[in-house]
């Protein structure tokens, strides 16, 4: 029998632990004609199926199983063999893959790209846009960029925004019709565009707290979104109130294109984090990622707990 080789396992580790060709063609960066074609080549060459196929759903069966558990260590022991190589070069090569929150991707990382891509030319990033709290390990991702509460407890962290405040605001358009709120219990009377979260489905709460007051309020309104930009976008045409983190509008404030409602009452956020799994030694990439950052935004990086 002839031995399988590197990429033939490497792919069959990925299908197993995306339980999908088509996500695991994403993470290794090849096509699902290809990968489906790969792992077919390997189950040939060892003469047992490997994974159960229907239309939705891919599992591995009972060799499958048995094989996953004998070349994963085997595998990440040649990943760490020839990520130990790194050490040895001036600049460091390979693939970074990060996972960040949408409103953050174009606003935090977007503007670090080009100076980064420049130091690092033989660094292949890719960045991948995400709206549900993606598992890093199970999606092939290093690392990810988050808020501070949205970040798993076991994660390393290196703050690279600051603490913010959510706030609620309305165009002048919408005020012009209706009177604005002075306390949070208001909002009541007024359309308020409430926000889902792509990963549950649930409805993001308004809190609000002025000193040692806190208080949340059950708003109502005629339009939902899931997504950041929309809902800018929305209050900004004056279709209602928005709740959102201030960094976000600060600038169509001070514009005078939105309204900050019921100053004193804000809801707090943590910062926002980049964040990677809790390892021994992250990959090359990844600590040249983390320096470069570190550098940009010299005492405003932190490294903390989330």
């Amino acid at each position: 029998m002839n031995q399988p080789d590197f990429g033939e396992l490497n792919a069959f580790a990925a299908v197993a632990r995306h339980g999908s060709f088509t996500r695991a063609g994403i993470e290794l960066g090849l096509a699902l004609p290809t990968v489906s074609q790969t792992i077919r080549a390997l189950e040939e060459r060892l003469g047992v199926r490997l994974f159960n196929r229907t239309t939705r759903s891919v599992a591995l069966t009972e060799a499958g199983a048995r094989l996953l558990a004998e070349v994963t260590p085997i595998l990440a022991r040649l990943a760490e063999a020839l990520e130990s190589v790194n050490s040895f070069r001036d600049k460091p090569m390979g693939t970074l893959r990060i996972g960040v929150m949408r409103p953050y991707a174009t606003r935090l990382v977007a503007p670090l790209i080009p100076s980064f891509q420049a130091e690092y030319p033989q660094i292949r990033l890719e960045i991948v846009v995400e709206d549900a709290r993606t598992d890093l390990v199970k999606a092939g991702l290093d690392a990810g960029v988050r808020i501070g509460h949205q970040v798993e407890r076991d994660m390393t962290t290196l703050r690279i925004a600051e603490p913010f405040r959510m706030i609620a605001v309305a165009s002048p358009a919408y005020l012009e019709a209706c009177e604005a709120p002075r306390a949070p219990r208001d909002l009541h009377a007024h359309n308020c565009i409430r926000v889902r979260t792509p990963w549950s489905g649930a409805l993001i709460p308004w809190l609000f707290e002025r000193g040692e007051a806190r208080t949340e309020v059950a708003v109502e309104g005629h339009l939902t979104v899931n997504d950041a930009d929309l809902l800018i976008r929305c209050v900004l045409d004056g279709v209602g109130v928005g709740y959102l983190p201030e960094p976000l509008v600060a600038a169509h404030v001070e514009a005078g294109e939105l309204v900050h409602l019921l100053k004193g009452w804000s809801g707090e956020r943590t910062g926002v984090f980049l964040y990677h799994p809790s390892r021994r030694q992250p990959p090359a990439p990844l600590q040249a990622f983390i320096g470069f950052v570190e550098a940009r935004l010299g005492e405003g990086a932190a490294r903390a707990s989330a």
